[in-house]
């Protein structure tokens, strides 16, 4: 990623949302997930997203 900011506000969101389905992350590299650990995380940062651009439509 050629932000450091934009990367640095993904990985923070990344921890967040596997945090919220109760998935311990370590920073770097997660190889011991199972492939269910790691859909839960991608699911709950799309959920957030589409959540945020819903909620940005409300307010337009």
């Amino acid at each position: 990623m050629a932000n450091k900011e934009a990367k640095k506000a993904l990985e923070q969101f990344k921890m967040q949302a596997a945090n919220e389905v109760g998935v311990t992350l370590n920073q770097g590299y997660n190889g011991q997930l199972t492939s269910q650990q790691a859909g839960s995380i991608g699911g709950q940062m799309v959920k957030k997203m589409v959540e945020s651009y819903e909620n940005s439509l409300k307010t337009k």
